[in-house]
């Protein structure tokens, strides 16, 4: 049988091209995981990987949705190897079970994950400059201004939560982080 795997690396990515490709190579089964590629708890892999048998073919799109540290990498195709089952990276070609095949296979994985560090590393040097900058702040900008909240707070000495709520948007976990926030300044 020939398998076939998807990996998006955050929920809200989408899998559809890794399977529509999946789907024009033919593939009998297909499993997908939103799982970091960092990370080897990811589910549906790991239950591909009880399936798959002697002679089974596993079908990825790329190399980097089958495994990003080479040490992982390295021993999956091993493991899947000693099973009897071919490999296919579509982007790289069919991985075969010969020193040249484990060979190139290794080195292109090492980029991989080279290629992944550098990333991170990039990413990291742009959040360290972009703290030097008296405008930055961490995570996602604030929906509701310092005002609209303090507004909202002075509402709950004449409203419940729900009502300052349907008033002004504003939910009430966030009212009352900001409450507890106003009351630790005040104390």
């Amino acid at each position: 049988m020939k398998y076939g795997y998807a990996r998006v690396s955050t929920k809200g990515q989408d899998l559809t091209s890794q399977i529509n490709t999946l789907k024009k190579e033919n593939c009998d089964a297909i499993f997908s995981d939103k799982f970091t590629g960092t990370k080897t708890d990811r589910p549906e892999f790991q239950r591909l990987l009880t399936v798959l048998k002697n002679n089974d073919t596993l079908v990825v799109t790329k190399l980097d949705r089958f495994a990003r540290s080479t040490s992982d990498g390295i021993n999956v195709i091993k493991h899947l190897f000693e099973q009897g089952v071919k490999v296919h990276i579509l982007n790289m070609g069919l991985v075969e079970n010969t020193p040249t095949g484990r060979l190139i296979f290794n080195i292109l994985l090492s980029f991989s994950e080279f290629e992944r560090d550098l990333i991170v590393e990039r990413t990291q040097e742009g959040k360290a400059i972009a703290k030097l900058k008296d405008s930055y702040t961490e995570g996602r900008p604030k929906k509701f201004s310092r005002k609209q909240i303090k507004h909202a707070l002075s509402l709950l000495n004449e409203y419940s939560y729900k009502e300052v709520v349907e008033r002004t948007g504003i939910s009430k976990s966030t009212l009352t982080r900001a409450k507890k926030l106003n009351e630790k300044k005040h104390s």
